[in-house]
């Protein structure tokens, strides 16, 4: 007997949006207009919202970024996008006026500036700091490991009796301190009795990534609790012996005079290739804590460009070993020139140079010109101190870049002033490349061109110079400001 079959007529549903097209859920970011901005943004409790315009040559670097970012961040916090081409009154109503513009919202409403990194993983740190509570509450072991078993190192604090000052003033520093470390507390001891807990304190996880053999992955704090206590107590535990530098964190660790091996790490996709070299550079740290000196670790391709600029790192240098440098508070600059061995003898070699004294910094130099005929003396990194430096001689000397326009309408003017002054036996007017050079130490080279004057007497103080840049100008000041009195060639009107 056959089966009966019953038959259905074909249904195509059409679902109709109350809002235009430009909302797209297609992907992780949310493409918003003027007509439904306000209506969709309040749904979300944290929204980081990008306004840029389509021919932005930055929101097109921006873009893959950002797309990336939304994908770790889904499902804490929204990303969205306005293209303030065509949505020109949402951009106006938040006071956009450049490309791209990032923002905050909470609940709709214009909470604050975007000013963190913009790399995928720098938003991703950012944001997730910025949601959920100041402190997260533990109650199992898997609330525990969740919480530990992170990227970044995580501060709990163990509050087993009711009252007392200690919660109030970790909940107090957690607010604070929350856009810079993770916080989260319990009551219960046990669930922490592993690391031998059974009385009210403060626990700093260290990543596991980073675990070691070198130093506990655990430190407790069980002085006074206070914010200020508790901020020394991370600041000086937190990194350890050897902490993974990244773009995010370079500013906090360059505090200090800081050794950095540059290799191929991968912290996301390599943790035991990361930590093989790593653990190299910790036993030879091991061996010089308490020297001044901190230890890291970071990504070579994250700095490459820093590397090529600052210490001449080509692409295909240093293969798979890591590339040594040193730089310190004040900006002296060493490599490492020894090939890294992994019994990590060549890296103590280095180390005791450095303390020594013996090791020669390094420093970025064009070379040396074999003439310098010219009125200006051009003066290079390797050559500042005998030129520059002199002590018998009072210099100007202009920090300048060759695509500079303004340096370039300079020039005529510089090239009279030093042909003015070509007969004083008593002062040189030079000029060097502050981009291909090391600018020393003592000179603030924030943008071209920047002028200062090393007199005689004061070369650890030179002047800059922030005159009118005609040669009357330039005459006047040096009158005023040089050692002995100005030899001039031609007319005296000048002056």
């Amino acid at each position: 007997m056959a089966a009966a079959v019953r038959l259905f007529p074909a249904v195509t549903l059409v679902l109709l949006s109350p809002f235009p097209a430009a909302v797209s859920l297609r992907r992780d970011v949310l493409e918003l207009g003027d007509a439904e901005f306000d209506y969709l943004a309040t749904e979300h409790e944290t929204m980081l919202v990008k306004f840029y315009a389509p021919w932005c040559g930055h929101c097109k670097k921006l873009s893959p970024e950002f797309e990336k970012a939304a994908t770790r961040l889904k499902g804490s916090v929204q990303l969205a996008k306005v293209d303030c081409t065509t949505h020109s009154e949402t951009c106006g109503r938040f006071g956009v006026s450049g490309y791209p513009t990032l923002k905050i919202f909470r609940y709709g409403r214009d909470s604050a500036p975007y000013d963190g990194p913009r790399t995928a993983e720098g938003m991703f740190q950012y944001m997730r700091k910025r949601t959920g509570p100041d402190s997260v509450l533990l109650k199992t072991k898997d609330d525990l490991q969740t919480f530990i078993n992170n990227y970044e190192a995580s501060i709990i604090g163990v509050f087993p009796g009711p009252g007392g000052s200690g919660p109030v003033e970790f909940l107090k520093a957690a607010a604070l301190l929350r856009e810079q470390f993770r916080f989260a507390h319990s009551s219960d001891v046990k669930l922490l009795e592993q690391q031998g807990v059974d009385s009210e304190c403060v626990l700093l996880f260290r990543p596991p990534r980073l675990s070691n053999t070198f130093e506990d992955s655990v430190v407790v704090f069980r002085d006074q609790l206070t914010i200020a206590s508790l901020r020394r107590f991370i600041r000086d535990h937190m990194y350890g012996l050897c902490p993974h530098m990244t773009l995010e964190n370079r500013d906090l660790l360059r505090v200090r005079d800081l050794l950095t091996a540059f290799y191929d790490l991968d912290y996301y996709h390599n943790v035991r290739g990361s930590n093989y070299w790593r653990n190299r550079v910790m036993k030879v740290a091991s061996k010089y804590s308490g020297r001044g000196l901190m230890f890291s670790v970071a990504n070579k391709k994250d700095f490459l460009s820093e590397l090529e600029e600052e210490f001449g790192l080509g692409t295909s240098d240093g293969g798979e070993l890591p590339f040594i440098t040193i730089r310190t508070r004040t900006g002296l600059k060493y490599t490492m020139r020894e090939e890294f061995t992994r019994d990590g003898e060549s890296l103590e070699r280095f180390l005791e140079d450095y303390f020594s004294g013996r090791l020669k910094r390094y420093v970025k130099s064009e070379p040396i010109p074999e003439k310098n005929p010219a009125a200006v003396k051009v003066v290079v990194a390797e050559s500042f101190d005998d030129v520059v430096n002199d002590p018998d001689k009072d210099v100007l000397i202009q920090f300048y870049s060759a695509s500079c326009p303004h340096c370039k309408k300079l020039d005529p003017v510089y090239r009279e002033l030093a042909h003015t002054l070509y007969s004083d036996p008593n002062i040189v007017i030079a000029k060097m490349n502050a981009v291909d050079n090391d600018v020393p130490l003592g000179y603030n080279v924030q943008g071209f061109p920047t002028i200062y004057f090393s007199p005689v007497g004061k070369k650890e103080e030179p002047i800059r110079y922030e005159g009118s840049r005609e040669l009357r100008d330039f005459l006047k000041f040096l009158k005023r400001e040089a050692s002995r009195s100005l030899m001039l060639i031609g007319s005296k009107d000048e002056l």
